[in-house]
């Protein structure tokens, strides 16, 4: 594949059983052969996205020391703002060109799993900043359940397998802001070649250029999103899960070319997470001569642990 699907969610959804399995086979096919695809049909509304850009943008606007005062130490960046020059991807010294924040689960979670659950962070600066999150949050995860049970049924599994595991996961909206370039990067980019870690990625604000995917061929194609899509993407739990069945794929935010190095760029991936104590084992449909099983058994826990380790977000 050398460009990025279009599928509508409602096909799925809300569509007859053609139509139901025509997005099912084009979801699955798109997921093993490139990793990525553009999909309109979801539950934001275009109102609900606008009102979440102008929250955002007021906040990134706001002076240092005050976003600052939301940068919690001890989470990982897991809840609240994470400065500029905090991340880099995994294997690379030089950090990512961005500064982000996190809103967290807002669903009743047992117990067990409050430990792995820091509380979202309260903007006092923005009255509206926190409500709107929430709402994005869930309108992105409702439509992230969607689409996972499409690829329960591509898997050959029952369609409802990944609800018990998400739908109280500790999955995270991100809204990113890439400042202005002021100097040449040395060896930077607003966000450098990475695979996300979680189950599957929707991406918000992806409708210029900026976003390339690496292919099977190892070239750099761009992934622009049209209007009122959304791109997602595999991410390496699901990847692992499914012993590379569905494709993680690389994918990287390139700097501008200079005359817009003065501009800033904004997107808001939803990184759909399971709970903690679900098994990442690779399934066992999954594992025959030709594909033997590729990675050890561990929790999703202890592998985003892992993960935050490479990024620099914890300490070992």
């Amino acid at each position: 594949m050398n460009t990025i699907p279009s599928l509508n969610l409602q096909d799925f959804v809300s569509g007859n059983s053609a139509q139901q399995h025509q997005f099912i086979v084009a979801l699955g096919r798109a997921f093993e052969e490139i990793g990525f695809v553009a999909i309109s049909g979801h539950y934001l509304s275009e109102a609900l996205i606008d009102e979440l850009y102008a929250q955002i943008k007021a906040f990134f606007d706001l002076p240092e020391d005050i976003k600052k005062k939301y940068e919690i130490e001890g989470l990982g960046g897991q809840r609240g703002y994470t400065s500029f020059g905090k991340e880099h991807a995994k294997g690379k010294k030089e950090a990512d060109l961005k500064e982000f924040w996190h809103f967290g689960q807002y669903a009743e979670v047992p117990a067990i799993l409050k430990p792995h659950y820091p509380p979202n962070v309260q903007v006092e600066e923005l009255s509206a900043f926190n409500e709107v999150g929430e709402k994005v949050f869930k309108a992105l995860e409702k439509t992230a359940m969607a689409l996972l049970r499409a690829i329960s049924l591509h898997l050959g599994l029952e369609q409802h397998y990944f609800d018990g595991f998400v739908a109280t996961g500790n999955s995270i909206l991100r809204p990113i802001h890439y400042p202005p370039i002021q100097q040449a990067p040395k060896n930077a980019e607003r966000a450098a070649a990475h695979g996300d870690i979680n189950l599957i990625t929707l991406l918000m604000g992806a409708h210029g250029r900026g976003l390339q995917v690496r292919n099977r061929k190892g070239d750099w194609i761009d992934a622009i999103a049209g209007p009122n899509e959304l791109m997602v993407n595999v991410g390496d739990m699901l990847s692992r899960h499914t012993n590379n069945v569905l494709k993680s794929t690389i994918h990287r935010v390139v700097n501008p070319p200079k005359e817009m190095w003065g501009t800033s760029r904004y997107s808001i991936p939803f990184f759909m997470h399971p709970i903690a104590t679900m098994p990442l084992d690779v399934l066992p449909h999954c594992i025959n001569d030709q594909q033997p099983k590729q990675y050890d058994d561990i929790s999703a826990g202890d592998f985003l642990r892992e993960r935050l380790i490479d990024l620099g977000l914890l300490k070992a």
